[in-house]
């Protein structure tokens, strides 16, 4: 095991490995986000107060899920990087910010189409929908001090500070409907007990988290591939590899 994840942090074996990955999780991908949607626009029944128009939550709540899974991983791979200084997690963190900042503003999108028929404004400044908004400002920050820094390891460095200390937001959007009284509902598909969801809904909205996963995936190993060889592209395989095709 051991072995494998030292193999994983060579920039030459995971470039391979992310090749052979994309077409496989490309394909898996559509085949969920087809299910999820077919489940979801057309399986699940309307709810009973809402109507149709809850619908949305199958995009709005996997995106927001994956906005802040997405900032949690930026932010292990940064102490990957301050610690034992792996190249790999340096060029995993930078993919995997715009993808990140797509899913928050998706998230915030949404959740402003559906407030307006349910609350009757496009935006409230909701606990949630504030902290919210923060994640999508620690992404573009993280994207613009990247940029600002010419050198990319030291680049690295500084972005990987700045995921670490805006972690803390990630609970604060977690735990905010509990700690404020917010417009947002509680906890209804992880609750303890069991999900306060019907399963006509929640199976699709499963299958769509799941899409959103193995989305996040497949973009991030192009991006990834990409972004490993412009930093690579004088390295001795790369131009082998050139030079082979």
């Amino acid at each position: 095991m051991w072995r494998w994840f030292h193999k994983l942090g060579s920039p030459k074996y995971f470039y391979t490995l992310a090749g052979r990955l994309i077409p496989w999780l490309g394909g898996a991908t559509s085949l969920f986000f087809l299910a999820g949607l077919y489940l979801g626009l057309v399986v699940a029944p309307p709810d009973y107060q809402q109507g149709d128009s809850y619908r949305i939550m199958f995009i709005h709540v996997p995106s927001a899920w994956m906005s802040m899974l997405v900032y949690t991983l930026m932010a292990f791979w940064g102490l990957v990087v301050l610690v034992w200084r792996v190249k790999i997690a340096e060029v995993l963190a930078s993919a995997s910010a715009p993808i990140g900042a797509s899913f928050t503003f998706l998230a915030l999108a949404t959740g402003s189409l559906w407030g307006k028929p349910m609350w009757g404004a496009w935006w409230v400044w909701d606990a949630r929908l504030t902290s919210e908004l923060i994640l999508l400002f620690l992404y573009l920050g993280f994207m613009a001090l990247e940029a600002a820094i010419e050198d990319r390891r030291t680049a690295a460095r500084a972005t990987s500070v700045l995921a670490l200390v805006g972690l803390v937001n990630i609970p604060i959007i977690h735990y905010s409907v509990y700690w404020w009284n917010t417009l947002h509902q509680g906890a209804t598909v992880t609750k303890l007990d069991q999900p306060s969801i019907h399963l006509s809904m929640l199976i699709p909205l499963l299958v769509m988290a799941l899409a959103f996963q193995l989305y996040y995936l497949t973009v991030l190993l192009m991006r990834s591939r990409t972004e490993l060889l412009a930093r690579e592209r004088r390295a001795s395989w790369v131009i082998e590899m050139v030079q082979e095709r």
